[in-house]
């Protein structure tokens, strides 16, 4: 990886565009979201030359508001933050647990800013809650846009620049900080939404915000972040930018990811969500080979590769490009001129979602539109500095996990399955090593057929007395063994030796054996529907709080159930099956053949005892457990009587 230097100049630091998507003012809460805008806003950066645009597919009044509010808070903010050198510039995050006030250099200033922040909060939260703005309000001219008929399926475009700096009617007041400096651009974007068009959900909101950012500030670097993973690194920009700029090696970069890292992560990961493998090993593995993949969050695009320009030895990049635009329209001209580019209909008979911007149907937007970008030449970088750059929050019950990863898996082997499969599109335009890396992911749906074989057929073989594998005395044992004691001991080494925790470890087998069984099966059967034209894509949001209790029971690391998802009838019927099959497969054998008995079933009897074992949680949710995160009655019975009959069939 090219070592990172700071550019000395500052007026050759390049405009940067942050695009922030939300969707959904009840599963992304507006305090959450600005918290994010907030952070993206105090980068170490020259403001002028920083632009954020927040893409709300809701159309809501409600998320307006806080962005609204926000933008006054940033006026605040931005000077506290540039004048203690503050880490992280979240403020929500800064408040609430990485700071006090006996760490503050003024506490008298720091509590003042924290009332600030607060109060800015409550006022969010009350009319989240209320589900309407102030009266007072409605005849401001961003409040102006909405009326009693829209909903978040219906609503016409909407362009609202917050802040920026208007060179031609001199500074404007509204758009400098209470230092005198210049904050960056702020624009709220509601693409048109009508029922008949479909809008191919967060890739439609990326390419629209291409479009209107390039009517804007037109920046020659874009950073896209989720509305849930703050900046916890100022420098990030900056060092993004060393890869980019490099004069020998920066020409053919196309983007550079950071890895996603989230601060919600329990002491041992109870939901395996902290990738702590795939980014320490997997991605900066694949830097030998032409970079990692597009992974949706936390990458900086050069703008012109999400355009669909290919790479070409004599390319350079304007830097300058957008530096003079940003300075010089009238905001309302801005605003009419933006939003005919996110009608509907705009897209029609255009190369938009197939060539440009990024790509259209598939669940995995980030990834296929990423293997394009280096098939056209380009290359990527994974940068991974000590402070972690991005900070977001990772699913706390058991049902979103399951559920994301269902659309990831869903996602890849559609790519896979396709005539963008990195070994048919990737032939002759990536390197070998990339095309398998990619191919991992798109292989993770069929996976569920193997583990569910595994979890199932040598159990139900052991109830019969049926041996499937060598003796203990047999050579072929050995092998066998081998490749399992081998594997699992290498996962065991990389995973501590990534951070993981010895109980974490554990946790993320039980997660790869609960998501092979539900989210990658779920996975292939979306994908064959989708195949043959049964059903749509679909895009699920994954909500980014809980409520009270089951923060609590995460925070204990206690695994949330609590609903009748189909998903969970398929757990729980697999941990019974195996609970009845080890308890009879033992008694038959100790009544039968006593401990001699044990010799040819040995694997069997060890593997179904591993498999009960990982189930734990689930005989203490089916059981043991009264809080509200259970396994509902529903799916005790039905697990039971699912268990039970495919026993007796065997026994038959």
């Amino acid at each position: 990886m090219m070592e990172v230097q700071q550019v000395r100049d500052e007026n050759e630091l390049p405009n940067v565009d942050i695009f922030v998507c939300t969707a959904d003012p009840i599963a992304e809460p507006p305090t959450l979201v600005i918290s994010t805008i907030l952070s993206a806003m105090a980068y170490n950066y020259p403001p002028e030359k920083l632009s954020v645009y927040l893409s709300d597919d809701a159309g809501s009044v409600l998320t307006f508001y806080a962005l609204w509010e926000a933008s006054r808070f940033a006026k605040h903010w931005l000077p506290f933050c540039k004048k203690y050198s503050l880490e992280p510039r979240s403020p929500a995050t800064y408040f609430s647990k990485l700071c006090n006030s006996a760490d503050a250099y003024n506490p008298t200033e720091w509590s003042s800013m924290k009332n600030l922040y607060e109060e800015m909060a409550d006022r969010i939260d009350t009319v989240v809650m209320l589900g309407r703005i102030p009266e007072g309000l409605k005849a401001n001219k961003g409040f102006s846009e909405w009326n009693s008929g829209m909903t978040s399926r219906y609503h016409p475009p909407i362009v609202q620049v917050l802040l920026h700096l208007i060179l031609i009617a001199g500074r404007d007041q509204d758009s400098i900080d209470d230092d005198g400096n210049a904050l960056p651009t702020l624009v709220y974007m509601a693409r048109e939404k009508r029922p008949q068009h479909h809008h191919n959900f967060k890739a439609g909101a990326m390419n629209a915000l291409i479009r209107v950012s390039s009517e804007i500030s037109n920046s020659p670097i874009i950073l896209n972040m989720d509305c849930d993973m703050y900046s916890n690194n100022s420098e990030s920009i900056r060092q993004a930018l060393c890869f980019f700029m490099d004069k020998e090696k920066g020409h053919d970069i196309g983007f550079v990811q950071y890895p996603q890292f989230f601060d919600n992560i329990t002491k041992n990961d109870l939901y395996g969500n902290s990738k702590n493998v795939i980014n320490e090993v997997v991605l900066p593995g694949l830097d030998g080979w032409g970079g990692p993949p597009y992974i949706g969050t936390g990458c900086f695009h050069r703008r012109e590769i999400l355009c669909g320009r290919k790479y070409s030895k004599d390319y350079k990049e304007d830097w300058k490009r957008g530096a003079e635009r940003n300075m010089i329209r009238n905001a309302c001209i801005l605003e009419e001129r933006a939003k005919s580019l996110i009608t509907c209909t705009y897209e029609h008979n255009t190369q938009w979602g197939l060539e440009i911007g990024l790509k259209y149907d598939c669940a995995v937007e980030d990834v296929i539109t990423g293997l394009l970008i280096h098939c056209r030449g380009w290359k990527s970088v994974f940068i991974n500095p000590p402070r972690k750059a991005f900070l977001g929050v990772a699913p706390t019950t058991l049902v979103e996990s399951l559920v994301q990863y269902k659309r990831w898996s869903e996602g890849n082997l559609q790519i896979f399955l396709s005539k963008y499969c990195p070994f048919i599109l990737g032939r002759g335009k990536i390197n070998l090593g990339l095309q398998m890396g990619y191919c991992i992911y798109g292989l993770w749906a069929p996976n569920s057929l193997p583990t569910i074989y595994y979890l199932v057929i040598p159990s139900l073989c052991l109830l019969k007395g049926i041996s499937l594998f060598p003796k203990i005395t047999s050579p072929w044992f050995v092998a066998f063994a081998f490749v399992t004691i081998g594997k699992h001991v290498h996962g065991l080494v990389e995973s501590l030796q990534c951070g993981d925790t010895l109980a974490g470890w554990w946790n993320s087998q039980r997660m790869w054996i609960l998501r092979r069984t539900t989210s990658f099966a779920y996975g292939i059967i979306a994908t064959i529907l989708k195949l043959l034209g049964i059903s749509k894509m679909g895009f699920t949001i994954t909500a980014k709080v809980s409520d009270g209790d089951a923060s609590k029971r995460y925070e204990l690391e206690i695994m949330e159930f609590g609903s009748s998802s189909s998903m969970f009838v398929i757990i729980a019927s697999i941990a019974m099956l195996n609970l009845f099959c080890l308890v009879g497969g033992l008694r038959r054998l100790v009544v039968d053949g006593g401990i001699m008995g044990l010799e040819p079933l040995f694997i069997q009897v060890l593997l179904c005892g591993l498999v009960v074992a990982i189930h734990l949680p689930i005989y203490e949710a089916l059981f043991a457990r009264k809080d509200e995160g259970r396994l509902p009655p529903s799916i005790t019975f039905l697990s039971l009587g699912f268990a039970m009959l495919a026993s007796l069939l065997t026994l038959a």
